[in-house]
């Protein structure tokens, strides 16, 4: 039986597009991140998140991103490393008004110099608000 309180999040990983049987690569992890979020995927994807040591294949990144966390550009890219083809990145940032908070012109700022887009924010959790960052659909040329 799922409570109000385990659905959220479950609902959360569903809209940022998490599914069954993706390998998920996180980075960013520290004493602040939700784990119900974190629980939530991985019994989405019926995988254990892997580490930022992963050294194989990613369907996803779950970045958790902090003002103070340093160059987010850097961050997307080295995301992208590992990253599948038609894989995608999620930015996890905290809420506006939360300590650390990042703007979304920032976010918007380093997926376009990574070659990537946003294509939507989630309202992941409590603290924090998830970006989702895609390949664009046509290679320009």
């Amino acid at each position: 039986m799922s409570t109000s309180a385990q659905a959220a999040p479950l609902s959360a990983a569903g809209r940022l597009g998490f599914a069954t049987g993706q390998v998920v690569q996180e980075f960013g992890y520290d004493v602040d991140v939700d784990d119900d979020l974190r629980f939530a995927i991985e019994d989405l994807t019926t995988t254990e998140l892997e580490d930022e040591d992963y050294g194989d294949v990613a369907d996803a990144v779950l970045l958790w991103w902090r003002a103070d966390d340093g160059d987010l550009v850097d961050a997307v890219v080295d995301g992208l490393t590992n990253l599948a083809e038609g894989g995608f990145i999620v930015v996890l940032t905290p809420k506006s008004g939360r300590p650390a908070h990042v703007e979304p012109s920032d976010i918007e700022e380093a997926a376009t110099t990574a070659g990537l887009h946003t294509s939507g924010a989630v309202n992941a959790c409590d603290d924090w608000t998830a970006t989702r960052l895609v390949a664009p659909k046509t290679a320009r040329r």
